[in-house]
């Protein structure tokens, strides 16, 4: 697997998900928003994003 994110789009990621963790904290009744929280929190980790795939987008400027 390809890294497609660079540096600043993996930080934005996780910023949203971890935002979006605190929101479900603060309302549990709202626990969904921490289920949509989960998924940038990983691609930030991973560096990759299958949506970019099918539009050959990178945002990643060390593609060796």
């Amino acid at each position: 697997m390809k890294k497609n994110m660079g540096k600043t789009d993996s930080i934005l990621r996780a910023i949203i998900g971890i935002l979006l963790l605190i929101f479900t904290l603060i309302d549990p009744s709202k626990y969904w928003w921490g289920l949509f929280g989960i998924i940038p929190l990983i691609t930030s980790f991973v560096r990759f994003c299958p949506l970019y795939v099918p539009f050959k987008i990178s945002t990643n400027k060390d593609e060796n």
